[in-house]
């Protein structure tokens, strides 16, 4: 009887040591923040803040991105793609001065990719950025911008002259690597087409929603692995 207790007792404290030992060395995440890791400037979209990004920085945060790396930048979303883009490259001169880093990663959501592409284009950006990211970019175009006005919307809208001369030649000019994510059920850019880019890493999602390609854990993996390659 009492070797059964005393067995009984053994179990149960081996259950308990195995459930607090640590996890093996290689589950720990290959795409940590290390010393070759860029610091990260966000590009909202169209009616979005730098609030929009709070879910994706702190994700990067608990991977060990440092918050001095991690700019959540806001802009004024009705002025003109071009003017947006012009203070972006402001921002990122401001955020390399600050960090001491050679180069900078862009991920950006929805409008936010035309500005920033407009930058990397025009503005000298691409010998500044590492890796830029699009999730859900109107980078040819929506049928959404049809039914909403000023410069910044009309800027969106397929055949806009902005995206002419945006798309025009090389889409993906200079050194940096090229990334789109886009989803079958995004119903905010249309086509869904319109998001890849030639000479881009393209990816197609699950079947998520426009606002969800902030959120999703398997989006922000996918990100995280991209710019920190």
């Amino acid at each position: 009887m009492n070797k059964t207790l005393a067995s009984a007792v053994a179990a149960v404290a081996g259950a308990l040591l195995a459930v607090q030992m640590p996890l093996p060395a290689q589950a720990a995440s290959t795409s940590a923040f290390n010393s070759a890791s860029n610091p990260v400037l966000f590009v909202h979209g169209y009616t979005g803040d730098a609030s929009n990004w709070n879910t994706m920085a702190g994700r990067f945060r608990t991977d060990g991105w440092p918050s001095s790396y991690l700019d959540q930048w806001s802009y004024d979303w009705r002025q003109s793609n071009a003017t947006t883009a012009q203070q972006l490259s402001t921002e990122v001169d401001r955020l390399l001065a600050a960090t001491g880093a050679g180069k900078v990663d862009i991920v950006s959501h929805s409008m936010g990719g035309l500005s920033s592409r407009y930058y990397l284009k025009n503005l000298g950006g691409a010998s500044k950025v590492d890796a830029w990211v699009s999730l859900g970019g109107p980078n040819h175009g929506t049928d959404s911008a049809n039914t909403c006005f000023g410069t910044s919307c009309t800027e969106m809208r397929i055949g806009s002259s902005f995206l002419a001369d945006l798309n025009s030649g090389d889409e993906t000019p200079g050194s940096p690597r090229y990334a789109t994510w886009w989803s079958p059920c995004d119903t905010v850019i249309n086509p869904d087409t319109s998001v890849s880019l030639s000479g881009a890493a393209n990816t197609r999602t699950a079947c998520i929603g426009h606002t969800d390609l902030l959120t999703d854990a398997t989006v922000y993996a996918q990100t995280r692995d991209v710019i920190n390659s």
